[in-house]
This record gives structure tokens, sequence and C-alpha cells, in this order.
């Protein structure tokens, strides 16, 4: 299965086209899930309560999140880093917070400076806003909370480390003579 690695026609380091395909396939599948379940909740929520419409589509957006983190962590990024959980999931939080900021404040702007604010309305800047939403998740979802895993991780050597361990822009310096017992003193 392709994930994040690179093409042998590629430059080290970036994904093939192939694979970022398949990156974005999956994405779309969990996203469509995401979608799904948002506007369920947002028009269950509108229809059955008397909560204010933004308020409904914050409460779709949360529940829908949710069950985002579940699909991106255990099918779309399986197959990267996880041995930070904690800081992934504070930043999948963080970064959806500011989705579900861009989504619904289409929304807002729609509904209380524009006042279009019919079934129809309230739905077509909702799917604005969540377009909007969702090209800027993929691309902090992607390069911030799943992370590629390091590609010496399975060798005891971390991403930046070079041959031997080493940092690739280390400076190697030949030892002093005269110092500590070194030849030379």
């Amino acid at each position: 299965m392709c994930t994040s690695a690179s093409a042998p026609d590629g430059p080290p380091g970036r994904p093939s086209r192939r694979s970022l395909t398949g990156e974005i396939a999956r994405f779309g599948a969990v996203g469509g899930l995401g979608v799904v379940v948002n506007f369920a909740v947002f028009n269950a929520c509108h229809a059955l309560t008397s909560l204010p419409v933004v308020r409904c589509g914050v409460i779709g957006t949360g529940v829908a999140l949710l069950v985002n983190y579940l699909g991106f962590r255990y099918f779309a990024y399986r197959d990267r880093d996880k041995r930070r959980p904690a800081r992934q999931f504070t930043l999948f939080a963080v970064f959806s917070v500011i989705g579900l900021v861009i989504e619904n404040g289409v929304l807002y702007a729609a509904t209380y400076w524009c006042g279009w604010d019919t079934a129809v309305q309230n739905n077509l800047f909702k799917a604005l806003g969540l377009a909007l939403a969702t090209a800027f998740r993929f691309a902090m979802y992607r390069t911030w909370v799943f992370r590629p895993r390091d590609p010496g991780e399975e060798h005891g050597r971390s991403r930046v480390a070079g041959p031997g361990g080493a940092h690739p822009h280390a400076v190697v310096r030949a030892p002093r003579p005269g110092r500590g017992g070194r030849p030379g003193l």
C-alpha cells in the first residue's frame, strides 16, 4: 500500500502523486462520513430544538469531528506516527476548532449579516463553509497532526539523523592534539 514514501522518480521526502491521491481518497472517505454525521446532527438539531441555527451548526460539527478523529487515526492515517497521542489529539482539537470557526463563520455571516435563513440557504452556506474548512483541515492534519513516521524510527534514529545516527548538518571536528590524553600530548 502506498503511504507517504517517495516515488523513485520524485524528490526524497516528498510524497508521490499516487500516495497523495490515496491519502486524499482516504481523507475523503472519512470526511464523507463526517459530512453525513455533520448535516444529520445539524438538521435534526435545527428541526427538533429551538436552538439558533449557528449553535446547531457547532453541535453538528463537534459530533462529526469526534467521528472524524477516530476515522483519521485508525483508517486514513493509520500508518502515521502514533507515539504521542495526547499531542496528536490536542493539535487535532486546535485545528478542528479553527475549522469549526471557518465553517460556521460562513453560516453566521450568511444568516445574520445577509439575512439568508431558509433551510436551503442554511444548508448551502453550511456546505460552503465546510468546503473551506475541509481544505484548511486537510493541510493542517497531514502536516501537523498525523505526521509521517520517521524513516529511521525502526533503527533507533530520528528523522534528522544522517548516516550513523549523526545529524546531517553536524560538523565533525578532528580531535585537537594535546587535549584529553589524545595522541600528541
